[in-house]
C-alpha cells in the first residue's frame, strides 16, 4: 500500500493540516470522525482547526506566493506534471478511500482519479501555452504606432478553494490546479466528507516539490471557520463549490473579493416529440442516478411533450427497475447510500410530498436510512416542490406538457440555471431550443455533464457566478494588466 499516509498522519492518527510545507496538527488538538455512509464504520479522522489556524494558513499563503508567482509558467508546470504523476502511482489508495469515504462505487471513483490526474495535466500544458498580447496604438484614429500596449495576465494572490463532497479530487483539482499554474498560492479547505481523499492529493502535490506554502489545506468545522477563511483579508479570491445557500453566505462574507462559485441545480431533459425515445431513456437514466444523483449536473427533472410521453415513461420505467441497490463494494451494484441520513430524508419529503399531491411512483419508493431505491414518479405536476427543489438523490421526475413552447418555459421557470439536456432528431430544432433555454449549458442528445473539463461549465441564476473550464479557469484566477511603451523614436 502507499507509502503517502504516514506523512499525512500525527501522532494521534489523525490526517493533519498542510500549512508552510509540513504537516501538522490543529493547534486545538482537536480532530474530527470520517464515518463510511456504507456502515458507520470509522474511515479516519481529520484535524479540527480553529481560527488561529485559518491566520497561519493565510499567512503562509500570503509570504509564498511572490516567489511561486515570479517562478515562471514552465516551472510550475514540471510541479503539476509530478503532481499527476504521483496521483497515478497512488491510484488503489485513492479508489479505495473514494469508496469507502464517500459511498462510489469503483467505476465511478476510477473515473474521478484518472479524469483529475488528466485534468492536473491538462492545466499545466495549458498554462505552458498562455501568451500576452501587443497592441499598437495606431489601429486607433489619431494615435502613432510608437505608442504599444504590452498586455499580459498576473496571478491574484491567494486563492482559498472549497470543495464538495461528491468529487473531492476533481473538484478540489480544477480549484487547486488553475490557481498554481497561474502563480497563485493556495489555501485549500475540502469538505468534511471526502476530507481524507482530498488530503491524500494535497500529498501528492507536496511530494511533486511545491515550495513551503504554495499549497496549504485546512480542514475542521466550517461553523467555526468558514467565515475566518472567506472573510480574512489576506485571501484574494474564493473559488467554491457547493451549495446555494452556502454560496451566497460566502458571497456576504467575501464582500469585494473575486468569486468563482458552482452551486445547485435543477437540470431538465426535455424530450420532443420526434425524439429517439431509446437514446432519450438510456441518457437520462445514466444522468439521473449515476453516484445516486448526488451530482450538480444529474438530470432532475423530464420534460416530456405528451404525445411522447407514455412511452418514453415506459421505457425510463424500464430501465430503473433494473438498477441494484446496494453495497458499492460490490461490483454488481448500481448505486449506493447517500452520503448521511439528512440527505435521504429530505429527498424522502419530497417524493411523500408528490405522492400525496398525485404524483405516482413507478418504480423504487422504498428506503432504508441512507439507502434509497432509484425512483421514477409520473405526474408530476408545478404544484409538487419535486417540480422545483433539487433532491441530491435517486429520483427522477417526469412532467408532462402539451407543446414545446411549454415545455421550455417550464424549463426557464426555474431558480437554476446549469444546464439543460434535448432530445431531437431536428438539429435546428435543437439550436433554436438551446438559444432559448435560460441556462449555462445546452446538451443535444446526451445527458448532463460537467465534463470535457476544458468546455466551459457556467451556472446562471441560482446555479453560480462565473465560468469554469481549463482555459476560462486559468483566466477567471488573473487579472489583467497593461504595460503601455511611449516610444521616442529619431526622425527619418
Amino acid at each position: 500500500m502507499s507509502d503517502l499516509l504516514p506523512a499525512l498522519l500525527g501522532a494521534d492518527g489523525a490526517c493533519q493540516l498542510l500549512v508552510n510545507g509540513a504537516w501538522r496538527p490543529a493547534r486545538s488538538g482537536q480532530t474530527l470522525e470520517a464515518r463510511s455512509p456504507i456502515d458507520d464504520s470509522l474511515v479516519g479522522r481529520v484535524a479540527a482547526a480553529d481560527t488561529q489556524d485559518v491566520d497561519d494558513v493565510v499567512a503562509a499563503a500570503a509570504a509564498a506566493w511572490p516567489g511561486w508567482r515570479d517562478a515562471g509558467f514552465s516551472r510550475r508546470a514540471d510541479h503539476l506534471h509530478a503532481a499527476a504523476c504521483c496521483m497515478r502511482q497512488e491510484r488503489e489508495r485513492l479508489l479505495h478511500l473514494l469508496t469507502e469515504e464517500i459511498a462510489k462505487t469503483r467505476a465511478s471513483a476510477e473515473e474521478e482519479v484518472d479524469r483529475t490526474a488528466d485534468l492536473i495535466d491538462y492545466f499545466a500544458e495549458e498554462g505552458r501555452r498562455y501568451y500576452g498580447e501587443i497592441i499598437f496604438g495606431d489601429s486607433f484614429p489619431g494615435y502613432p504606432r510608437t505608442k504599444i500596449c504590452q498586455v499580459y495576465s498576473e496571478p491574484l494572490g491567494v486563492v482559498l478553494a472549497i470543495s464538495p463532497f461528491n468529487y473531492p479530487l476533481n473538484l478540489s483539482a480544477s480549484k487547486i490546479a488553475p490557481a498554481l499554474i497561474t502563480g497563485n498560492a493556495v489555501v485549500f479547505k475540502p469538505a468534511a466528507k471526502g476530507a481524507l481523499a482530498a488530503l491524500h492529493m494535497c500529498e501528492c502535490f507536496r511530494r511533486a516539490g511545491l515550495p513551503p506554502g504554495v499549497l496549504n489545506a485546512i480542514t475542521g468545522d466550517t461553523r467555526i471557520i468558514g467565515d475566518a477563511l472567506c472573510g480574512h483579508p489576506g485571501v484574494d479570491m474564493v473559488a467554491f463549490t457547493g451549495s446555494t445557500a452556502v454560496g451566497r453566505q460566502i458571497a456576504h462574507v467575501a464582500g469585494m473579493k473575486a468569486m468563482l462559485s458552482e452551486l445547485g441545480g435543477k437540470d431538465a431533459a426535455l424530450v420532443l416529440d420526434d425524439a429517439d425515445l431509446d437514446l432519450a431513456a438510456d441518457e437520462i437514466v445514466k444522468g439521473a442516478f449515476s453516484y445516486s444523483g448526488q451530482r450538480c449536473t444529474a438530470v432532475k427533472r423530464v420534460i416530456a411533450v405528451e404525445a411522447i410521453a407514455d412511452p418514453l415513461v415506459a421505457a425510463l420505467h424500464q430501465r430503473t427497475r433494473t438498477l441494484r441497490l446496494g453495497d458499492p463494494r460490490e461490483a454488481a451494484t448500481s448505486l449506493g447510500p447517500l452520503i448521511d441520513d439528512r440527505a435521504a430524508a429530505f429527498v424522502q419529503e419530497l417524493v411523500d410530498e408528490a405522492l400525496a399531491k398525485g404524483a405516482v411512483a413507478l418504480c423504487g419508493n422504498r428506503r432504508n436510512g441512507r439507502y434509497l431505491e432509484a425512483t421514477l414518479l409520473d405526474r408530476v405536476t408545478e404544484e409538487m416542490r419535486m417540480a422545483w427543489e433539487e433532491p441530491f438523490g435517486p429520483v427522477l421526475p417526469v412532467l408532462r406538457v402539451a407543446d414545446l413552447d411549454a415545455a421550455i418555459a417550464l424549463a426557464n421557470r426555474s431558480d437554476y440555471g446549469l444546464q439543460s439536456c434535448v432530445f431531437t432528431r431536428d438539429l435546428d430544432r435543437a439550436f433554436a431550443v438551446g438559444r432559448r433555454l435560460d441556462v449555462g449549458t445546452v446538451n443535444v442528445n446526451a445527458r448532463d455533464s460537467r465534463g470535457p473539463d476544458h468546455f466551459p461549465f457556467v451556472g446562471r441564476k441560482d446555479s453560480g457566478m462565473g465560468t469554469q473550464g481549463v482555459h476560462y479557469s486559468i483566466q477567471a484566477m488573473t487579472r489583467t494588466k497593461s504595460i503601455v511603451l511611449n516610444l521616442r523614436l529619431p526622425a527619418g
